[in-house]
């Protein structure tokens, strides 16, 4: 038999798997806000130690809530430079390049605190510190 007519059977098997794993998973997703160890912000509360991840032009979580004055980790996975910016006084990360990544203190003060990115304003997150 050649090679060629071994291979088609082969490649039907492992696409045939690859479906039938991803067809069992049972992952779920949720919209709820969340904290950085991605439990609902309801439930557990905040924070001392916290990413945001920004992919796709968008931050995740889009709500993080942290304890008062917690770090907060940035890492940018996008091939943009991005900035998470207070929307009123607050924090600034400055420029993050592509695969960069930097920190800020989070305000000592409870509130919320939306953010957005400076150079694409149509990027909006929420910091809530409690």
């Amino acid at each position: 038999m050649r090679p060629s007519k071994l291979l088609l059977p082969l490649l039907v098997a492992v696409i045939s798997m690859g479906v039938l794993t991803a067809c069992g998973s049972s992952t779920k997703a949720s919209s709820s806000p969340t904290t950085a160890s991605g439990s609902p912000s309801g439930s557990s509360g905040a924070v001392t130690g916290a990413t945001i991840t920004i992919k796709n032009f968008a931050f995740s979580p889009s709500t993080l809530t942290v304890t008062p004055g917690s770090k907060v980790t940035v890492h940018n996975e996008d091939s943009a430079t991005h900035t998470v910016t207070s929307v009123s006084t607050g924090f600034n990360t400055g420029d993050v390049a592509p695969g960069g990544t930097m920190s800020f203190t989070a305000p000592s003060t409870a509130g919320s605190y939306p953010y957005i990115c400076q150079i694409h304003q149509f990027m909006h997150g929420t910091l809530v510190v409690r």
